[in-house]
């Protein structure tokens, strides 16, 4: 399988003729009635952004999805994905095994709650007026329409959540296991729900800034009534660097970029920089961006500059593939693939091994301290 990336390798340097002219031939394939995604892409998206999805989605069902790799994957998402209904093809990865844990906004777990209460988001026009919106009592996402309601109905689901979490100190994946498992006893459809899901089949959800959301918002409002429950970011940073730690190889999938791109990212730094462990960066990165790297923003940063942060090994570069485009329009042809072409894997429930991992962490950091203090 071969990709490409944003800089010129010795190897291509270093390409002769033959070698230049080695890959598969591009070929008018006509599409057919009733073609499978699979054929789709495999036939069709030969070129450009197009090639690009199709070597993300073969080197996530060929490569991190293959059982004998034994790849550890997260999936981080940044923009307004759960609102659009992408949780569908989330939970899709999720039943299958195809991911292990999840980094997400607050937003994104927020909305998701959504659906499993049974709250209604509806289609609508990104070109209404925003001004007779807001005298409607109209909430808009883009082209999203939902009542205020929703969010004021949802702010008292997650109020009555937090009076039974212990008043301290928490990490974000003991906050999110809670929530799910509070939509698994009174949501109307847990089905719809990552949160939900995710709690029963003990898939860990991060959130790298957990004030930047609704739920961050009323957990707020919970300390002003004089809870000492608080979010740990801390807490997250070693239980992910431990679940990376852990893993024989370690994979992402990354939807949008921003702040849970970095979150798992920063996992390898984590390890090498600060810990003093050497594991060598991670094994294979795809990710779906709107971004550019010439802004300077983390979202639109190239896999080979991660390589200079030692958040990907050198020599996996070939395993790391940037679609430039949209996730509400990847995500669901990437899921499709990945489900025609893998098997399922048996799920982790690495929510369950979270003490394991933490105290697997702390004894190679002991290690590690007498050789680097």
């Amino acid at each position: 399988m071969t990709h490409q990336h944003d800089h010129a390798s010795d190897e291509h340097a270093e390409a002769n003729h033959h070698d230049l002219l080695s890959g598969p031939k591009i070929l008018p394939h006509r599409v057919r009635p009733n073609m499978t995604v699979t054929e789709l892409i495999d036939e069709q998206y030969q070129a450009y952004n197009a090639a690009r999805l199709n070597e993300a989605a073969r080197l996530y069902a060929e490569r991190m999805l293959d059982p004998e790799l034994d790849v550890t994957i997260g999936l981080t998402m940044a923009g307004a994905l759960t609102p659009a209904g992408l949780g569908g093809s989330i939970l899709t990865l999720m039943e299958y095994g195809f991911i292990d844990f999840i980094i997400s906004t607050g937003a994104n777990l927020y909305h998701d709650m959504h659906h499993a209460l049974a709250m209604s988001l509806h289609r609508g026009d990104f070109r209404l007026d925003d001004i007779k919106l807001q005298e409607e009592g109209v909430i808009r996402i883009y082209d999203i329409l939902f009542d205020d309601k929703v969010l004021l109905d949802t702010d008292a689901f997650v109020r009555e959540s937090l009076r039974s979490l212990p008043n301290r100190p928490i990490s974000t994946s003991e906050l999110h296991h809670h929530l799910g498992t509070q939509l698994l006893k009174a949501g109307v459809k847990p089905e719809y729900s990552v949160l939900a899901q995710a709690a029963a089949w003990n898939i860990p959800v991060y959130t790298s800034s957990p004030g930047d959301s609704s739920i961050g918002m009323n957990i707020a409002r919970h300390a002003l009534d004089g809870n000492a429950l608080t979010l740990d970011p801390l807490a997250d940073v070693n239980e992910t660097t431990a679940i990376v730690h852990h893993a024989t190889r370690n994979g992402v999938i990354i939807l949008g970029g921003g702040s849970p791109k970095n979150f798992y990212l920063q996992t390898q730094p984590q390890l090498w920089e600060v810990l003093g462990i050497q594991k060598g960066g991670h094994d294979y990165f795809v990710q779906i961006t709107a971004d550019a790297p010439h802004w300077g923003g983390l979202s639109g940063a190239t896999p080979s500059e991660a390589v200079s942060w030692g958040k990907i090994k050198p020599d996996q570069l070939k395993d790391a593939v940037v679609v430039y485009g949209d996730s509400t329009i990847a995500l669901p042809l990437l899921t499709a693939y990945a489900v025609s072409k893998a098997q399922p894997r048996p799920r982790r429930e690495l929510y369950l091994q979270r003490e394991a991992s933490l105290q697997e962490l702390k004894d190679a950091y002991a290690v590690a301290k007498q050789a680097r203090p």
